[in-house]
């Protein structure tokens, strides 16, 4: 088996596991969780946020030990992280256990990616790293598609769904140790990236879009049930439209070696603004909701794509942090989104916050990302 298949699908696996099931199964339980646990809207923004913050120290976290120890040790971490924080959320008795639990499981995520990166940069051929990135990316797209028909296999019995996920998240431990390279893939000096207008400008565009996000990753599930009468079958549909439709996501590498970052990156933040209006509006029907959910799907996964190109290319001597830097601030974005969408919801109401987080995705596109990578290379 080559390099670049081998740590594929690894890492496809790996980030199926950490992004799908372990950060954003919860939006899709959500709505069972809150009738277990009487959340509410504000304290359902509080732990969703709180899940994008964990990610936040951890991708940061990940970044410096992949430079230092290795990509081999902290996809294997990533995956025991997932799995013993989707554990205490199937065995949470309460809302603080649940917070806590929630939180350590969204961590793994940002452990997960940024030595998948170093893993490509280490083994991979050159000509196949951006391919192979935008595939293992593309992972999150096949756990979220897979959790939608766990949910509805089980009537929405979400403690068995994340006991299971938990199982499959120590079987992504022993591939991982077993099959990624233990080099950091990198030759930088390590410390932090230099904080120049490329970089600012990659950062910007990263947490508008993540920001954004929120609206769906955080209360798809409580928009379709309160605006549609949709109960765990109905959600869970939706979770699998927006998985089935996030395995474009694989095709970034191609689109943007084709038609350039700043196109792709522009197309794909439209759809996402159209989606969240498609799903989450007053006017929503079945249908259209459904549509909005894989159109949604896509544009999340090939954006992501986007910032993970964009920042690999402008530090190709530190994959991982390159990396990092965007996914750190999409998360910083989701931390920042998902409180306030929780209680522009519980204040104003669904169309306000739907409307305000759909246009939030259109000014991302301010932010251009060859100018970035040009400034950075040359």
């Amino acid at each position: 088996m080559s390099p670049a298949l081998r740590i594929g699908a690894t890492g496809f696996g790996l980030i199926a596991v950490c992004y799908g099931f372990a950060r954003f199964a919860f939006g899709l339980f959500l709505p069972q969780i809150d009738g277990e646990l009487s959340l509410g809207s504000s304290l359902s923004g509080i732990i969703s946020g709180g899940s994008f913050a964990g990610y936040c120290v951890a991708i940061v976290a990940s970044a410096v030990l992949t430079e230092r120890i290795g990509a081999r040790a902290v996809a294997t971490g990533a995956a025991i992280v997932a799995a013993v924080g989707m554990a205490g959320i199937a065995l949470a008795p309460s809302p603080l256990i649940l917070a806590i639990a929630v939180v350590v499981a969204g961590s793994s995520t940002g452990l997960a990616s940024p030595p998948m990166a170093a893993a490509v940069a280490a083994a991979v051929q050159k000509s196949r790293q951006d391919l192979t990135n935008t595939v293992i990316n593309a992972g999150t797209s096949a756990g979220v598609a897979l959790s939608g028909p766990i949910a509805l296999a089980i009537a929405g019995q979400w403690r068995l769904a994340f006991g299971a996920f938990a199982a499959v998240a120590v079987v992504l431990a022993i591939a991982a140790a077993i099959s990624l390279p233990a080099s950091s893939g990198g030759r930088g000096a390590g410390g932090l990236p230099p904080m120049n207008g490329p970089v600012m400008r990659l950062i910007s565009a990263s947490f508008l879009m993540g920001a954004a996000s929120t609206a769906l990753w955080s209360f798809g599930g409580q928009l379709v049930s309160q605006q549609l009468g949709w109960g765990p079958t109905g959600t869970g549909i939706l979770w699998t439209c927006i998985g089935a439709g996030g395995i474009a996501g694989a095709w970034a590498g191609t689109l943007v070696g084709r038609f350039g970052l700043d196109a792709v990156h522009w197309t794909f933040l439209g759809l996402m603004t159209a989606s969240i209006l498609a799903v989450g509006s007053g006017i929503a029907t079945p249908a259209l909701a459904l549509i909005g959910g894989a159109v949604f799907g896509a544009a999340y996964v090939m954006l992501t794509g986007v910032y993970l190109v964009w920042g690999i290319r402008a530090l190709p001597d530190r994959p991982a942090t390159g990396l990092m830097i965007g996914f750190l601030t999409i998360a910083v974005g989701q931390t920042a989104g998902a409180p306030l969408f929780g209680f522009l919801m519980a204040g104003p109401g669904a169309g306000p916050a739907v409307t305000c987080f759909a246009v939030l995705a259109l000014f991302a596109g301010v932010f251009r990302a060859r100018s970035t990578t040009e400034s950075a290379v040359t």
